[in-house]
């Protein structure tokens, strides 16, 4: 008989965003007499992809925002607390309270760990002296006043050297800004420029070249291996790290957008379910642990060779739940991650360019057209018809 302190579980998933919540909705819509709980603090579910475009004044931030009570599938606990420590020897995981929760089955889906403080000076800085990020919900307006009240002078744009969520974010709101430069009048006495750590634009031949010519259309100063590492804004100075030769590199800057460095959750990474680099350990094909047969990770704190985006979690959901619930039955795990994703570029408004790929970097595309291509329909399809898939198909278990 468990203590009062203890609840169990068939399946227990740890984490209520995007991953957490279109995995129980599938589970829910596949098996409705699995005892299921989701750990998540938080009362509030946000749709991030379009952050891009409330940094842009194309939205207002409400609209990305709804009530996390929304989305917690019918008969399926939500447990409102923060998981302090996972125990996969002894099937359980332990509250920021204390309590324990025992699982027959585990998913991990907790996202990603945005880590402000490990850039000098960010936090003291950020939302004031035009110091501003789309990564979160309460300095996402910011960037708009920001972009909107700019009159001149150097516009910084940065990427920092760790995963983060959605690799081309940091460019779509350097284009959309130099996009409202040129209308607002001051382009012409305005320097963009865009600071990486990454060696390329993006990872994939056939989007980069796109974006290669995009940059060079705007006149916007790409500069790569260079990692920020402190903010300055008493002067308004970025300073940064050659990757290569370690030397330090100061840039002036009149506005500074910063897309912080990430990485997985504390609680993971001091976790037996951490690989060397820290994410939860998965096989990249079936996405199950390979040393703890009843769990299974997804979405950004995964360890999987791929970007870090909704459409993963959208190809990647299918595949836990069916080897899941195979898993539950005793059958083999036949269901296949070929690492999907996508990322939907904003190049300006009313143009991106649509990249979808797999492991191997090659093309993974929807639509009969070449997805390289600037396109409306696509700006289109980013900005109004996917959060209507995300809110009212995905997050229920449809697609």
């Amino acid at each position: 008989m468990n203590a009062p302190s203890e609840k169990h579980y068939q399946v227990l998933l740890v984490g209520g965003g995007t991953a957490g919540i279109t995995v129980a909705a599938r589970l829910r819509r596949r098996n409705k007499g699995l005892t299921m709980a989701i750990v998540e603090p938080s009362e509030k579910h946000y749709y991030q992809p379009l952050w891009t475009l409330v940094g842009a004044g194309v939205f207002p931030k409400e609209q990305s925002e709804r009530d996390e009570a929304a989305f917690i599938p019918r008969e399926t606990d939500w447990i409102r607390e923060r998981v302090a420590a996972f125990c996969p020897v002894e099937n359980c995981v332990v509250t920021a309270s204390g309590m324990v929760i025992r699982y027959d089955y585990l998913v991990v889906a907790l996202g990603i760990q945005i880590d402000w403080g490990k850039i000098t000076g960010l936090e003291e800085s950020l939302g004031r002296d035009g110091v501003c990020s789309n990564y979160a919900y309460r300095y996402v307006d910011y960037t708009w006043e920001c972009i909107r009240n700019f009159r001149g002078g150097t516009a910084l744009f940065t990427m920092p050297n760790t995963a983060v969520k959605c690799g081309g974010a940091p460019q779509k709101i350097m284009y959309l800004a130099e996009d409202h430069f040129r209308e607002s009048g001051v382009r012409d006495k305005s320097d963009v420029v865009f600071a990486s750590a990454q060696g390329a634009l993006f990872a994939v031949e056939k989007y980069r070249k796109t974006l290669e010519e995009v940059a060079a259309r705007k006149h916007i100063d790409a500069r790569f291996k260079l990692n920020l590492i402190e903010v300055r804004g008493a002067v308004k100075e970025a300073v940064f790290e050659h990757l290569d030769t370690k030397e330090q590199v100061v840039v002036p800057y009149d506005l500074l957008h910063v897309t912080p460095p990430m990485s997985a959750p504390d609680v993971i990474k001091r976790s037996t379910l951490a690989n060397e680099a820290g994410w939860v350990e998965v096989d990249k094909f079936t996405l199950r642990h390979p040393r703890f047969a009843n769990v299974f990770g997804i979405g950004d704190c995964s360890g999987l060779p791929t970007s870090k985006t909704g459409a993963a979690i959208r190809k990647q959901a299918p595949v836990v739940v069916d080897n899941l619930l195979a898993a539950v039955e005793g059958k083999p795990l036949t269901a296949k991650y070929d690492g999907y994703t996508s990322c939907p570029v904003v190049t300006g408004y009313g143009r991106l360019v649509l990249a979808e790929f797999d492991y191997e970097g090659k093309p993974r595309e929807t639509f009969p057209f070449d997805q390289s291509k600037e396109r409306l329909s696509m700006y289109l399809l980013k900005a109004y018809a996917l959060p209507r898939l995300y809110w009212g198909a995905m997050l229920r278990g449809f697609t």
